[in-house]
């Protein structure tokens, strides 16, 4: 028999508990566990007034903009929406049903406020990789680091050539919030002193960006995600913002190395990364500076591109500073004795070695050595020790272990554009790139600890 229809009667009252509606298995339900904000309100206290109207929590927009995060939600308008209807993002805010969810534009007014002034999100990243160190997810023995490209919110309509751009044109006191903000980081290194060379076009409404063709497509204006990350369990322990250029990435890595070293204690026996980071100065600055061992593919150029005997066949002497090349002959940064003693150092940090042209032109190795030269010439760096180092560490199996460690940070990246749908920037300057980039970070590490750490029966 047909059922009658149940025609809605609106009741008096109700009987409702939203802590029976959130699935036990929910995702916000395990990462909540692992998100302690009591302290916030301790370490804001001194950026709000003492008198005035009550603001809104800053812990509810902090559990909103993590919802936004973690659950790959863009547009902040859109997130209180969903948080609005959504009974599992009530519930990890803390709202009750009948309790109003703020307006998108309460975000906008803190984080270019008491949220930037008081580095919030730096410190609410930090707690969370604390945690992790805490539940014994960080090793601390192998790291791996690599930057990202993010396309940044600027079109390239909306630019100017690099014969154009004067910056002493633009008055700090009048131009928009991404240009002053450009403006206080042209001396950073991880900005503007980070290449002498001038980007071909500067975005008007985010000079900061960096027009960059790195992708091998169409070039775009963009920002450099840089992370350092424990290889054991992939958490990120560290997360710079930089410009979209090697040097800048290069920089940024040394920063996130010191910051973690000081902040956690943390000392890595090994560094793995790409190509990218193994230039003699910054191998040096590893094993030297830091006492890394650098898992890194050495930045090589030596290899001839006629066929010729590259430099790494030539057996360097250090106590004698000299060469000696596949037939034996002696290869000297000076034939004769010098009346000053002279370093030899060139300007771009090489000291170069020089075959005797009769040895040459004697020598049956000749074609295979030195075809088109009547002497061969080997160009050594300063620190060609690190970089020799990095080529024995290369030859071993711990080295081929680390780089296959190493992926797990270009996976983090694709989980980062893929998931939580971070392939384009929302925020303008670079104010705006370190807030979304921390709050990713601590958004993947909250997954993480959820995903590892099981909840207790």
């Amino acid at each position: 028999m047909m059922g009658s229809r149940n025609e809605a009667q609106t009741a008096l009252f109700y009987e409702f508990c939203l802590e029976d509606h959130v699935p036990t298995d929910h995702l916000l339900r395990s990462v909540d566990r692992f998100v302690d904000l009591g302290d916030m309100r301790k370490y804001l206290a001194p950026y709000y007034s003492e008198i005035g109207r009550p603001s809104i929590d800053p812990e509810l927009m902090i559990r909103i903009l993590l919802i936004g995060y973690i659950m790959g939600i863009r547009s902040e308008r859109r997130l209180c929406d969903e948080v609005h209807l959504n009974l599992a993002y009530r519930w990890f805010c803390r709202l009750d049903l009948g309790d109003d969810v703020p307006d998108h534009s309460t975000f906008s007014k803190n984080r270019h406020g008491r949220f930037r002034e008081s580095n919030l999100f730096r410190q609410l990243f930090e707690s969370v990789v604390t945690r992790c160190i805490g539940e014994g997810l960080v090793g601390g023995e192998i790291f791996a680091t690599d930057a990202s490209i993010i396309r940044a919110d600027a079109n390239k309509q909306n630019s100017t050539p690099k014969e154009e751009w004067d910056t002493d044109s633009l008055d700090p006191e009048t131009v928009p919030r991404a240009v002053k903000e450009y403006l206080e980081v042209l001396d950073d290194a991880a900005f503007g002193a980070a290449s002498e060379v001038t980007p071909k076009f500067t975005s008007h409404s985010d000079p900061a960006s960096q027009w960059t063709g790195a992708l091998k497509g169409p070039a775009f204006f963009a920002y450099a995600d840089n992370y350092l990350i424990d290889t054991d369990n992939a958490i990120i322990v560290d997360v710079e913002a930089s410009r979209a250029i090697r040097q800048a990435e290069v920089g940024a890595t040394r920063t996130m190395i010191r910051r973690t070293r000081d902040k956690f204690n943390l000392y890595p026996e090994f560094l793995t990364a790409d190509t990218a980071y193994g230039t003699a100065e910054n191998l040096n600055w590893l094993v030297e500076g830091e006492g890394i061992l650098p898992h890194i593919p050495v930045f090589d150029r030596s290899k001839r591109k006629d066929g010729a005997f590259p430099a790494t066949e030539f057996t360097f002497n250090h106590n004698a500073n000299e060469y000696t090349c596949p037939s034996g002959k002696k290869l000297k940064k000076y034939w004769r004795k010098m009346s000053k003693p002279r370093t030899g150092i060139s300007k771009d940090g090489f000291i170069r070695y020089y075959a005797r042209k009769s040895d040459c032109s004697t020598c049956a190795l000749k074609p295979q050595c030195t075809p088109n030269q009547p002497a061969r010439k080997i160009a050594r760096h300063i620190y060609e020790g690190a970089r020799d180092l990095a080529r024995e560490l290369s030859l071993t199996d711990a080295y081929v272990e680390s780089q296959k460690k190493r992926k797990k940070v270009e996976m983090l990246f694709a989980h980062l554009k893929r998931i939580m749908k971070l392939d384009r920037m929302r925020l303008r300057g670079p104010n705006g790139a370190k807030d979304e980039f921390l709050l990713a970070a601590t958004a993947q590490n909250l997954r993480k600890l959820a995903k590892l750490t099981p909840i207790p029966a």
